[in-house]
């Protein structure tokens, strides 16, 4: 049976606001193609493990995969020089004061291995909106008066969808994140979904989980 279900023929999303089974991914985590970035199916997707991810000249990619990278807040790993940085400055944090903004150098910050971004402009309008609407939410990392860092996701009361950070000094991004966790475990939050494995989240204390876990906690 889970060898049919891997060779199921992809999805092509309409008018209608659904998504198919998430155990209809490919091995990849691919689910669905097309669709459109509106507010409704936007939470919808989220709410259902679901996340978009594709290229500005791509159609809409809709990604479920399975393990899954998450981060229970208890199980944050926090280094002793970051420690330091968090004792002592030189950072101070605020939320949602510029959220357009840290969406902006998140798009702009140059990766390793990536050309381009997947924060097209579409993107940053249907994100925007859902910040209008309380949904998604951006922590700021400030050096003086100066944005250096900061990162911006998902938050469904439970659990929080990151979606991506940026830094111009070295572990402001790292600042942000860990603020972020530190704040979530006080609200009880179950935990913060990663999406997909980097080693970088993984020395901050996160792990694989299987999707049907995921969703589970999710629901």
């Amino acid at each position: 049976m889970e060898k049919s279900k891997k060779n199921l023929p992809l999805f092509f999303l309409g008018d209608r606001l659904e998504f198919p089974p998430v155990d209809h991914a490919n091995r990849d985590g691919l689910l669905a193609v097309g669709g459109d970035l509106s507010p409704e199916r936007l939470l919808l997707a989220y709410k259902n493990g679901i996340f978009p991810w594709f290229n500005e000249d791509d159609l809409i990619l809709w990604w479920s995969p399975d393990p899954r990278m998450v981060l229970f807040p208890e199980k944050l790993k926090v280094s002793k020089s970051m420690r330091k940085v968090l004792r002592d400055g030189p950072f101070t944090l605020t939320t949602n004061t510029c959220f357009s903004d840290v969406v902006d150098r998140c798009a702009k910050i140059p990766r390793r291995g990536q050309e381009g971004t997947w924060i097209t402009p579409k993107m940053k309008l249907a994100y925007q909106d859902l910040h209008e609407k309380g949904f998604a939410k951006s922590y700021e990392v400030w050096q003086d008066d100066t944005l250096v860092g900061g990162l911006y996701g998902m938050d469904l009361g439970h659990v929080f969808c990151g979606e991506s950070m940026f830094s111009s000094v070295p572990n402001a991004s790292k600042f942000a994140f860990i603020r972020l966790v530190q704040e979530l475990e006080r609200k009880d939050y179950r935990l913060v979904d990663c999406q997909v494995h980097t080693e970088h989240l993984e020395s901050l204390g996160a792990e694989l989980i299987t999707r049907n876990r995921f969703l589970e906690i999710l629901k």
